[in-house]
């Protein structure tokens, strides 16, 4: 059950969890969750901001002991995964099959292990579309403050219909702006809430050509014809991709206070 400090959010009817993947072998930037951050790990960090917004149970869901061993001694819950797993999505389905095999918790968000800025209240946030219980799936975007973000193809752009209100239901995601529909557009955020049957459906799916075609996998729940709502944060927290971007979440995050 879960109440939101500090929002506009009341959800007593849902159970969630909260799955964080994490592998050492990333192309852009290999060995990236051991990356240290302020002193620690930034795979600890992630945990940690999790553990912060009070959504639920907070689990690491890796297939290298070195990420377990460093989430362990921080405190930490871990679960290894095989090494096969396509996406993210496939490697919490597992673990949580393994984990809660009876289906108690009915939410699951889905938080990237390379997002150690995540304000925990806007993490929290990623819940509120599922007030609406023909969406499937949550996710999170914020304005588009930086004019080159618009170009940038590492910029993840999405079409959103948010009528009068700060939540709406998204439209298209794309890496480049002509791809889209007339704007505006926003910088989407790369945490999902799941129903559980939808995550259920959703590792089910085949990809689909546009989610190929882009390396998008949301195109694949979109195009499947599932409901993504979405809530609009005033932020876009900063996520590791690259060395340059480890030293600025360093810049962030090294003896400054947490903000959301």
């Amino acid at each position: 059950m879960f109440r939101a400090t500090g929002l506009q959010i009341q959800i007593s009817t849902i159970n969630p969890i909260v799955l964080i993947p994490a592998r050492m072998g990333s192309t852009r930037f290999p060995g990236k969750p051991l990356a240290l951050i302020d002193g620690d790990p930034m795979i600890v960090h992630v945990w940690r901001r999790a553990a912060e917004a009070g959504i639920g149970p907070v689990v690491v869901a890796c297939e290298d002991q070195e990420i377990a061993d460093a989430v362990q001694d921080a405190g930490g819950r871990v679960e290894l995964s095989g090494s096969h797993h396509p996406s993210g999505s496939d490697r919490i389905f597992e673990v949580l099959t393994r984990i809660d095999p009876d289906g108690a918790f009915d939410v699951v968000v889905n938080l990237q292990g390379d997002m150690p800025a995540i304000g925990p209240t806007a993490l929290a946030a990623v819940l509120e579309p599922l007030t609406d219980p023909d969406v499937a799936i949550a996710t999170l975007v914020s304005p588009i403050a930086d004019e080159a973000e618009r170009s940038n193809p590492h910029v993840v752009k999405a079409l959103v219909d948010f009528g009068d209100g700060a939540v709406g239901t998204a439209i298209d995601f794309a890496r480049h702006p002509v791809l889209l529909a007339a704007g505006p557009h926003y910088h989407h955020i790369g945490v999902y809430a799941y129903r559980r049957p939808a995550l259920t459906q959703f590792v089910g799916l085949p990809q689909s050509a546009r989610e190929k075609e882009l390396g998008l996998e949301q195109l694949r729940a979109l195009d499947s014809g599932m409901t993504i709502g979405v809530r609009l944060v005033d932020t876009f927290p900063l996520g590791v991709d690259t060395p340059a971007d480890l030293a600025r979440a360093q810049a962030i995050l090294a003896g400054s206070p947490r903000t959301d």
